[in-house]
């Protein structure tokens, strides 16, 4: 059997342990090899708005996930900056893994807006992909076309591993779900509020404290 190899890409501004649990929840659930998060440069679709440096974002993501079996932090995003797009980076890892099951994790605020990213139907079919959404969440499926409708498989309230995913398709979990907002923790530490410290892995904390991110 190949290998079964997760991405979640983002922009991790900054990773915190809801990140963690929805790799850990992955892991397990579709029974993985590994679990590589992607630090995105500056996302496409988020041009509004900038990121911390990935130099930090990057770093923090190596000390979240020394913590946790089996994940590790790529810089295919990072290094090329001039490529942004998710369907470039799909295919930039295709030609590095052309023998493993490939799986993109995605958020449901992803999910939502799928349409807006380029060539997003490519992005849906050149590999697996795995919607992580909240338990109640109504998450929606007429913004994306018959054809792709069709290869979602719903996995909500299923929390173990054992399910046939032997057709590439789009599954939709909510075992991985807590309620961590990346906004809301840089909100926390510019209003002195201490309690983002428990959101975060401990060396997370130690870097944000260290270079003194996100006070201003």
């Amino acid at each position: 059997m190949n290998r079964r190899i997760a991405f979640y890409g983002g922009t991790f501004d900054p990773v915190h342990l809801g990140h963690m649990d929805v790799a850990k929840a992955v892991v397990r659930l579709f029974e993985l090899d590994e679990f590589i998060f992607i630090p995105a440069f500056h996302a496409p679709h988020k041009s509004g708005s900038k990121p911390t440096s990935a130099f930090h974002r990057f770093a923090m993501l190596c000390e979240a996930s020394d913590s946790v079996n089996g994940t590790s932090v790529s810089a295919i995003e990072v290094e090329l900056p001039e490529k942004p797009y998710t369907i470039e980076t799909i295919g930039r890892l295709k030609k590095i893994y052309p023998k493993e099951r490939l799986f993109m994790v995605i958020g449901a605020d992803s999910w939502q807006e799928i349409t807006t990213w380029r060539d997003w139907e490519g992005v849906l079919t050149e590999v697996d992909v795995i919607v992580v959404t909240r338990p109640g969440y109504k998450i929606g499926f007429d913004h994306v076309t018959q054809s792709i409708r069709e290869r979602i498989v719903d996995l909500r309230n299923k929390n173990e591993s054992g399910t046939d995913i032997s057709e590439r398709s789009i599954f939709i979990t909510d075992t991985a779900y807590t309620d961590i907002s990346a906004s809301a923790i840089r909100r926390a530490i510019r209003e002195g509020d201490g309690r983002w410290r428990n959101l975060v892995d401990e060396q997370v904390r130690l870097h944000v404290d260290k270079y003194r991110l996100y006070v201003s």
